[in-house]
């Protein structure tokens, strides 16, 4: 946490959305990543692209990138911005079994993208619950977290690895 406390809240508790305009415009980059742990069975399907439903790995890369797009009306207080770029990358991993699910965003603004990366991963990790759920529903959503990011008045920061 912040020296200063919680960015949000007033000094009386109450939320509010922070003031950036006085920020310089940078450039801002966030990573984020995630993955579903599923049945071997489940895995082998998503790979051969046979699912009922159809494209596993391609619907749930489009869905991250839109979600991205649309982090300021999911998350109350998160400001609109201009993103200049987003990719989500997704990997089968056998030794998971599952699939890993990476997002990358980038902007040039006044205020950070790591809620982006993080929406992206949360949505593609749901969309490929939901278009396996048929065969599989013990599948696990697990380890969304902020990998990196860099730029800002607060600088780069990356994760130490679990």
């Amino acid at each position: 946490m912040s020296e200063q406390g919680l960015s949000h809240l007033d000094k009386a508790g109450a939320a509010n959305m922070v003031d950036v305009s006085a920020k310089p415009v940078t450039e801002r980059t966030a990573v984020a990543e995630g993955a579903v742990v599923m049945s071997r069975e489940t895995l082998d399907l998503i790979r051969s692209g046979d699912a009922k439903k159809g494209d596993v790995i391609g619907t749930a890369r489009i869905a991250g990138i839109m979600a991205a797009k649309k982090t300021h009306e999911l998350i109350p207080l998160c400001h609109p911005i201009g993103l200049s770029k987003v990719t989500v990358d997704i990997e089968a991993d056998d030794a998971l079994p599952g699939v890993r699910v990476r997002a990358t965003t980038k902007v040039a603004d006044r205020t950070g993208v790591e809620m982006e990366a993080l929406t992206a991963v949360s949505v593609a990790c749901l969309t490929i619950y939901d278009m396996a759920k048929a065969v599989d529903r013990g599948m696990v959503i697990t380890g969304i977290r902020l990998v990196e990011k860099r730029g800002g008045r607060s600088g780069d920061w990356q994760a130490t690895t679990p």
